[in-house]
């Protein structure tokens, strides 16, 4: 598993662009005797699902996920399997992820004959973002795309893990309801009438409706959210503008929100439509919105039971803790969840003395590897627990 993971960060690969990681996964899955069905996704075709069928009888279908996609960040680490590929790094533990199923994957399939039902390994692209599909132009993540090419059918249970610095190697920690939030990208042009700073009446100025619709979103999240929710919206990027003397003809700006409920999301989503229609209207322009949905991770209270059972007897009673303030980061995980029940849990791979304590999305993250063969355990120990 190490060397898989030191692989994997040497050669990291970004959102849908993962040729070489799904191809290394579907090998080793078809080489322990797993039935391998590669190019999955309705709409990118870059997953991979791998499923072993235990042979000590009926039993149900459990699904154990991992993501495989990195980041758009330079490595500063300075270790032997630093990232080759120049501006991008696997920051965020998708490495160890792919290598703790992997090691997962192969110890079950020793193991057939002591396993009833079945188990889905899934290797997903994509996780850190979302790419137009080129079949509808919805904005779609690995998760949803895999979804909808059928992986879930027949699932009864699905789980995932993610490695979390801010816990010491050795622990888990787990939510026992929304685990993170709804995380949802939104990208919007706001398009005007260019003119010369002289005669401002003749234009319609695309930096202005940027900065009113900055200035009344702000309004709407501080008075029409339930302020009993926790909810936050900022904005990423604005550019506009071509000449300082030059009133701009269009403007575009970037940004997520974060919410847990789907009401609330959607009351967002509504709240920048009606803002943007509303300023361009008043203005004279026009307005694009681009979106890219987010969902929360909803963990089953079941699932959640079993994810703490298995992990006492893994790592030991004291070093599982029930994690009671959910995150407002966002994870794909919350598509599976939202169609079949199961658990997302965190596993520590933090290390104080190995200097091992950045936070993921950090040009200096990395993890302590024992995580590695803990985490394979777990899920090895789900998957059985399961039958």
């Amino acid at each position: 598993m190490v060397a898989i993971r030191r692989d994997l960060h040497l050669h990291p690969e970004l959102l849908y662009d993962v040729a070489r990681t799904s191809s290394m996964v579907a090998e080793l899955l078809e080489s322990w005797g797993i039935a391998v069905r590669r190019n999955v996704g309705k709409h990118f075709g870059m997953g991979v699902a791998g499923t072993l069928e235990g042979t000590a009888g009926d039993g149900p279908t459990i699904l154990l996920r991992a993501d495989m996609d990195a980041l758009p960040i330079t490595e500063q680490n300075e270790v032997s399997y630093r990232s080759l590929n120049a501006g991008v790094m696997h920051a965020c533990g998708h490495d160890a992820h792919t290598a703790m199923l992997l090691g997962a994957a192969k110890t079950l399939a020793e193991y057939r004959h002591q396993l009833p039902g079945k188990v889905i390994f899934i290797f997903q692209p994509a996780e850190e973002g979302a790419v137009q599909s080129p079949l509808d132009g919805r904005l779609l993540s690995g998760g949803r795309d895999m979804i909808e090419d059928g992986i879930l059918e027949g699932v009864d249970y699905a789980y995932a893990l993610h490695v979390m610095p801010e816990l010491p190697v050795g622990t888990l920690g787990v939510h026992p309801h929304y685990a993170m939030a709804a995380s949802s990208h939104f990208t919007l042009e706001l398009r005007g009438t260019a003119g010369h700073h002289s005669a401002p009446h003749r234009s319609v100025d695309a930096i202005q409706m940027a900065a009113r619709f900055i200035t009344e979103t702000n309004a709407l999240m501080a008075n029409q959210i339930d302020p009993s929710e926790a909810a936050v919206l900022a904005f990423g990027t604005l550019n506009a503008g071509t000449a300082i003397n030059v009133i701009a003809e269009s403007s575009v700006l970037t940004g997520t929100f974060r919410a847990f409920s789907k009401s609330t999301v959607d009351g967002i989503t509504e709240g920048l439509k009606r803002q943007a229609a509303a300023i361009s209207a008043a203005s004279g322009g026009s307005w694009k919105l681009e979106l890219r949905e987010g969902i929360s991770v909803l963990n089953d209270k079941a699932a959640v039971q079993r994810v703490i059972r298995a992990a006492r007897e893994v790592l030991g009673d004291d070093q599982v803790h029930v994690l009671n303030q959910p995150s407002l980061a966002g994870e794909d995980f919350g598509w599976y969840l939202d169609r079949v029940p199961g658990a997302f849990a965190f596993i520590g791979c933090g290390n104080e003395e190995m200097g091992i304590t950045h936070a993921i999305h950090q040009p200096n993250f990395n993890i302590d590897e024992a995580v590695l063969v803990h985490g394979a355990r777990l899920l090895v120990r789900l998957a059985l627990h399961e039958a």
